[in-house]
């Protein structure tokens, strides 16, 4: 009987370590992710009776708990399951439930009492322990005191329970070292973001932007991929949209400001777009053959497989979006996009893109009129290494012009998170040139945390500009990128 009481003891406090473990942890993570504590039903409260273990569903021999478990439903009767034979040993515990599993084990300990009693070496050795881990108990409970505390301090100075705010920071140095007009001296030249996000379905995104920048570099050849204004730090509503599902494969976007050209599309194929310094990085016919960023639009993102995605967008660029006059489908400049891609996990991604503008005049040579664009992107995976490009083919009142670029690049080079790539190519032959300029770009992306992002890059572009001698520049650049 002695034997049997000193289980009994040593089955509590396993039930009630294991109940603080699961409870406190689940409270952490919350308390990390989320300051909102879950409500759970009190039915949970309205268990089963079990004899064996083996009646839990949900409780396997391979379970690191199993023995326990077993030991405290089939010896002490102590444990119970849900309604439907279940234990539910993921999940977090509530007040409740440790109230009436620690209650089933008392009532056995009560009754050891009664049957055995307890004798003088028996109660000194109780004490004792008592007194061993009553440090550790005070610890505990103090620690789940300051838990509490920090969850409600969490809870009552939170920002939005729905909005989460995200920022970037890129800042640049640019250095000429074979100069052109205009771009002669060194320059700096920053853009901040604030992102706010809100979330009401746990699926959808309302997204408020606010951007301030000011200055750029290499302008002949599309500037900076992350830079693009004298604005003089005045903030701005740059992006204001909302996207919400309908259904498990149709995604839908509707936009006030912000959306044209590639915002529309699930992925614009290469991997230099977004790495690379320059803008020409990122394919320059979605933003040549796109209108005002500033007009409202909508689209739609229809994924017919895992792999295969089509995206369309309608823009109409200002004043069309603010003028009732005119209205959003008879703005002086507007685009529509049609893109159908193919995103594997493996080797090969592709895309197949149309893009109409009603732009006037923004090729050499072309007249008022609309401009078509025919595109097509591919990007070969052969792991860390990469072959990717594009070519876009464009037809204006006046003439048609075609456009490319290719590249390599390799992922995890020297480090990991790392991507060295060398891309160039021909970009469209805009109002101003003699023929299509031409740009090449090695650079290399380091993430040193998650805060911050540095990449060195080296431009070389012949911009082909009417009337000037010069037309070649090189440039050395850095930009470093913050996140928070």
């Amino acid at each position: 009987m002695a034997k049997l009481f000193w289980q009994s003891l040593l089955a509590v406090p396993a039930a009630l370590g294991a109940a603080v473990a699961v409870s406190g942890s689940a409270i952490a993570a919350d308390a990390a992710t989320n300051v909102q504590v879950s409500n759970f039903d009190q039915d949970s409260v309205q268990l089963a009776q079990i004899t064996s273990v083996s009646e839990l569903t949900d409780v396997l021999p391979s379970d690191w708990a199993f023995q326990a478990l077993q030991s405290l439903v089939e010896n002490y009767g102590c444990i119970q399951g849900y309604p439907d034979r279940t234990f539910r040993g993921q999940r977090s515990l509530t007040r409740f439930e440790f109230a009436a599993g620690l209650n089933s084990c008392l009532d056995v300990i009560a009754t050891l009492i009664a049957q055995s009693g307890i004798n003088p070496d028996d109660l000194a050795t109780i004490r004792r322990l008592q007194e061993e881990f009553q440090a550790e108990l005070a610890t505990l409970r103090g620690r789940v005191d300051a838990l509490e505390a920090d969850t409600a301090t969490l809870r009552a100075q939170q920002f939005s329970t729905t909005t989460k705010l995200r920022g970037q920071v890129d800042m640049h140095l640019v250095t000429p070292i074979d100069t052109i007009p205009g771009e002669t001296s060194t320059s700096v030249a920053n853009r901040a973001r604030l992102n706010f996000d809100s979330s009401f379905t746990g699926n959808d995104r309302l997204r408020i932007r606010l951007q301030a920048q000011n200055g750029n570099a290499v302008n002949p050849l599309g500037g900076l991929a992350n830079a693009g204004g004298n604005d003089n730090y005045n903030v701005t509503v740059d992006d204001f949209y909302y996207t919400f599902p309908v259904g498990n494969r149709v995604t839908v976007t509707a936009a006030a400001r912000g959306l044209q050209g590639d915002d529309w599309v699930t992925s614009t194929i290469v991997p230099f777009d977004g790495p690379s310094v320059a803008d020409a990085g990122g394919p320059q016919f979605y933003d040549v053959g796109g209108s005002s960023s500033n007009g409202a639009g909508v689209g739609v993102s229809i994924a017919f497989t895992d792999n295969l995605v089509l995206d369309a967008g309608y823009t109409a660029g200002n004043p069309g979006a603010s003028d009732p006059s005119i209205g959003v489908f008879a703005a002086t400049s507007q685009s529509y996009i049609a893109q159908l891609s193919y995103l594997s996990d493996g080797f090969l991604d592709v895309g197949a893109v149309y893009e109409h503008n009603d732009q006037s005049a923004i090729f050499q040579g072309g007249a008022a009129g609309a401009t078509d664009t025919f595109a097509g992107l591919i990007n070969l995976d052969f792991g860390n290494f990469f072959i990717a490009g594009h070519g876009a083919y464009q037809t204006f009142n006046g003439g048609n012009d075609f456009s490319w670029t290719a590249g390599v690049g390799f992922n995890n080079f020297l480090a990991e998170g790392t991507q060295l790539g060398v891309y160039g190519g021909q970009l469209p032959q805009l109002v101003g040139r003699d023929n299509n300029p031409f740009i090449v770009e090695g650079y290399y992306e380091i993430p040193f945390n998650q805060y911050l992002t540095i990449t060195p890059a080296v431009i070389y572009g012949d911009t082909n500009l009417t009337g000037v001698g010069d037309q070649t520049g090189l440039w050395g650049a850095l930009r470093a990128t913050f996140r928070f």
